[in-house]
């Protein structure tokens, strides 16, 4: 239900409001209110004569096309509600009252849906009535729907649309005449893919609460729709599958010769491509980047195709739809000379927040060499010292705390469910599972110094998070101050300069952290443990010294951590996660000392 929330649920200041929005993020920008149309500021049009692009459609597909408003793009958008077309009278307006006067003509991109063909084309008409040369570009570039569905309709328009407008709007501002914009507009419509999936249909402001939870149930976990338009259009088929299977899917449609019913454009392997991974609005960027390296891969492995460009972000939304957009163009010659090839085109610089391409044509370009290893493989300093420990007792030592801490995690886990974010005990699973691996495989050196730095290397790369990071410091500092340690000769290494070790290595973090006794955190344990070891030299005591340290830490409230912004009367049942976890641990490796 959480996609059924918003901050505006007027849908229609929502739109006011975002447009508003635009102009702000775009000072050569104005709104004409009345009529929802975003246009250039005169002034900032260096030949008023030159071919005007407009496009436009419904709201809600964001940032297309008001933020496409710019210098190298559009020269105008018209905008109609969330979803719906606008009106004939309000692309009247943008065609006689939003252009400059001098323009040669005026090329409009509209999305193949009928509310827009109707309205932008009663809207051109009245304009060529009027003695305005006006040419229409039809975007339909969905694969979703197929031949036999499509019927006379055709296929819809999805996010390739921003392709076209970026060509459209580069050539226009290289002053080519009103008949070439339109004919290349028409040359990338006719060598475009696309093909949307999404988790769910979106829920617009102002609708019933209802909607949503029937979409919850029409949809279930794990289902992913298909073919789904940018209006909430159902898609073709419903699949549960995972990520590479998806986009297997969404890659056949697109590109399979063989499918009679959607083999709408003819790629093949060599041809030279551009890949658009456009966002739907509401999927996470960590998704979308995982998307582009799936697809990117499957077009390489299986087609033969590395693109020449691979764009990827959010191009044309569907509010905060968690889905996705695949479109591929076929690089075809416009026939128009250097300077105006698709590429070069789609590469021209552009003024327009909406267009968030920013890589360059020399950085794509350019020829990057593989980089080979060094033959260092960043071992560090590996010198080693005089100090010795018994390997085996420190094995089965070692062995015993980790194996015990990972029987602990679902306890970790609860206690910090209940005070934190759920994480802790699952950290340090991963940490004790990464060392208890190399226990398994390794042979621990009689040299205390090897064994540490092997610890806190597993501990870098394993365990993330605060904890991750303060054991990490911890280790390393240890591993120094063991080092501090070393003689001429060959050494026994002592509970008394373990215990110096250590607290050196206490003193080390708190450059890091002002963690104390008290403060509910792991220090609780880890402090209580060093000081008694440095004061008794017994390990037994000072694991039990731990132990009650991270008890006393239950009935405290968190001074620092994620703790701290928990609320309700967590801390006063369990104990510090962090805490426990380390005493636990210390505890079973004193009893196998």
């Amino acid at each position: 239900m959480a996609a059924a929330k918003h901050y505006l649920e007027d849908p229609t200041d929502a739109v006011l409001s975002g447009l508003c929005g635009v102009t702000l993020t775009n000072p050569s920008l104005l709104l004409d209110k009345k009529n929802k149309i975003i246009y250039r500021h005169p002034s900032s049009i260096a030949s008023s004569s030159n071919v005007s692009v407009i496009c436009g459609g419904g709201s809600g597909h964001e940032p297309g096309f008001s933020a496409f408003v710019g210098h190298g793009a559009l020269t105008a958008c018209v905008c109609g509600t969330i979803f719906a077309s606008p009106s004939a009278q309000q692309v009247r307006a943008c065609l006689s009252q939003r252009l400059p006067a001098e323009t040669q003509g005026v090329v409009v991109v509209v999305t193949n849906y009928t509310g827009d063909v109707l309205n932008f084309g009663m809207g051109i008409e009245k304009a060529r009535a009027m003695g305005k040369k006006v040419e229409m570009v039809i975007v339909a570039d969905d694969v979703g729907v197929g031949r036999a569905k499509g019927g006379k309709v055709g296929r819809r328009g999805l996010s390739g649309t921003a392709l076209v407008v970026k060509i459209c709007g580069a050539l226009a501002e290289a002053g080519a005449p009103v008949e070439d914009c339109a004919m290349v507009g028409r040359l990338v419509v006719d060598n475009l893919v696309s093909v949307g999936v999404s988790l769910s249909r979106v829920h617009v402001p102002g609708k019933s609460l209802q909607e949503a939870k029937d979409e919850e149930e029409r949809l279930g976990p794990g289902v992913v729709e298909i073919g789904m338009g940018i209006h909430n259009e159902p898609g073709c088929e419903k699949v549960k599958t995972d990520l590479p299977g998806l986009v297997k899917i969404m890659l056949a449609q697109m590109l399979d010769q063989n499918d009679k019913d959607r083999a709408y454009v003819k790629v093949e392997a060599g041809d030279n491509t551009v890949l658009l991974i456009n966002n739907f609005g509401g999927t996470s960027n960590l998704e979308l980047s995982a998307v582009t390296a799936e697809v990117v891969g499957q077009l390489e492995r299986d087609y033969g195709m590395k693109p020449k460009r691979i764009i990827s972000g959010t191009f044309f939304g569907s509010l905060n739809g968690p889905g996705f957009i695949i479109s591929v163009l076929k690089l075809t010659d416009t026939g128009l000379g250097p300077g105006k090839s698709m590429l070069e085109l789609l590469d021209a610089p552009a003024e327009a927040t909406g267009w968030s391409a920013s890589i360059r044509a020399e950085t794509w370009n350019k020829e990057y060499s593989e980089l080979k290893a060094t033959a260092e493989e960043e071992k560090g300093d590996t010198r080693s010292t005089n100090l010795k420990v018994n390997p085996d007792l420190l094995k089965r030592a070692l062995r015993s705390g980790l194996e015990t801490l990972v029987a602990s995690e679902a306890e970790i886990t609860r206690y910090d469910t209940i005070v934190g974010d759920g994480d802790c005990g699952v950290g340090l699973k991963r940490g004790a599972e990464g060392m208890l691996r190399m226990l398994e495989s390794e042979k621990l050196s009689e040299d205390p110094l090897a064994s540490l730095t092997k610890i806190a290397g597993i501990v870098e790369n394993t365990m993330d998070g605060t904890s991750g990071a303060l054991y990490a410091i911890f280790l390393n500092a240890l591993a120094a101050n063991v080092r501090k340690q070393d003689s001429s000769s060959p050494t026994e290494l002592t509970p008394r300069m373990w215990a110096q070790a250590l607290d050196d290595s206490v003193k080390a973090l708190g450059k890091y952290t002002p963690a104390q006794p008290g403060d509910r955190t792991l220090m609780d344990a880890l402090i209580p443990f060093v000081d008694t070891l440095k004061a008794t030299e017994n390990i037994k005591q000072a694991a039990e010294a731990a132990k009650t340290g991270a008890e006393r830490t239950k009935g405290l409230k968190a001074s620092l951590g994620r703790s701290v912004y928990v609320g309700g009367e967590g801390h006063t049942e369990v104990p510090d996660p962090g805490a426990y976890g380390l005493s636990q641990f210390l505890t079973a490796l004193a009893d196998a000392m």
